[in-house]
């Protein structure tokens, strides 16, 4: 009788791991630039990339007209818009860009439940809301320093006065500094309370447009009635106003408010104070997210 040859074993040279152990801070690392990188579709597919970069170029854009007419414009001693302004006058770009980004970076790991297997490797749930966070504000950071840069490069090549356009270049930065991690912080919250993606972009440009829109009407009614007292209060009410206020008070911008007259310096201490509450209650927020999403 023939032997039976149906079942043989076969070494397959498996082997142990010798390799070094890079642990929670390559891990963490990894996230941010994984996170960071997709909130452009670098590494993803060329659709996800489309909207990204076009939200990038349409916020470039502009920039390089206002230093192809501030060249082009004989006797001209400044660029025809503040630094400052800038973030403020394309934030629906900004806002557009945050929607669409926001949700794609935590609101896919929610609904496929791929949460639990982060946290089951060397990770835990700090360095997965500090990853996610830390690259949405980077994105977002460069998208809106990007057309200062090229704004303060072609102040330069017309040769204007270099102590001024810098000082308004590094006060542009610092405003969209806190700009970028605000809304980052806003709108991973937003995003994470839903794992579906549509309802987060929904959230998010409700989040940032309802109050805006409320606020400024309050504020065009009370400057309409020659009640100018509560205008400066009123801008505590919504992300945007929130950054024009701190800027108008700390960093030289000429405010959007009505009447152009921002918060006083007093006021803006109170406008910084209620920024820095919301990033820090959008990091708590996240944490407790977090806390029953990896279970």
């Amino acid at each position: 009788m023939a032997p039976d040859t149906s079942t043989q074993i076969h070494n397959i040279g498996y082997r142990s791991y010798e390799g070094a152990r890079l642990g929670r801070s390559y891990a963490r690392k990894s996230l941010y630039s994984q996170s960071l990188r997709g909130a452009y579709g670098l590494g993803r597919s060329a659709k996800s990339k489309v909207l990204p970069m076009i939200l990038f170029a349409v916020m470039c854009i502009p920039a390089l007209i206002i230093v192809a007419v501030a060249i082009a414009v004989p006797g001209s001693t400044e660029l025809p818009i503040k630094y400052t302004t800038y973030a403020l006058t394309t934030q629906m770009i900004i806002g557009l860009f945050l929607a669409s980004q926001a949700p794609q970076s935590v609101s896919r790991d929610l609904r496929f439940k791929t949460v639990p297997l982060y946290f089951s490797r060397p990770i835990e749930r700090v360095d997965y809301v500090v990853a996610k966070y830390a690259a949405m504000a980077s994105a977002l950071f460069i998208l809106t320093a990007t057309p200062l840069l090229i704004m303060w490069i072609g102040a330069l090549l017309a040769k204007f006065d270099f102590a001024d356009q810098t000082k308004g270049f590094a006060q542009g930065l610092v405003s969209v500094l806190l700009l970028s991690v605000l809304f980052a912080g806003l709108g991973l919250v937003m995003a994470a309370l839903t794992p579906r993606r549509g309802f987060g972009v929904a959230a998010i440009i409700a989040m940032l447009l309802i109050p805006y829109g409320a606020v400024t009407a309050v504020q065009g009614v009370a400057y309409s009635a020659g009640s100018t007292g509560p205008i400066e209060w009123m801008g505590l009410f919504s992300p945007i106003t929130l950054i024009d206020g701190m800027q108008t008070a700390f960093l030289g911008a000429t405010s959007a408010f009505p009447g152009g007259e921002g918060p006083s310096t007093g006021a803006g201490f109170v406008y910084l104070l209620v920024i820095l509450a919301l990033i820090a209650g959008s990091y708590a927020a996240l944490m407790a997210r977090y806390r029953k999403a990896g279970l």
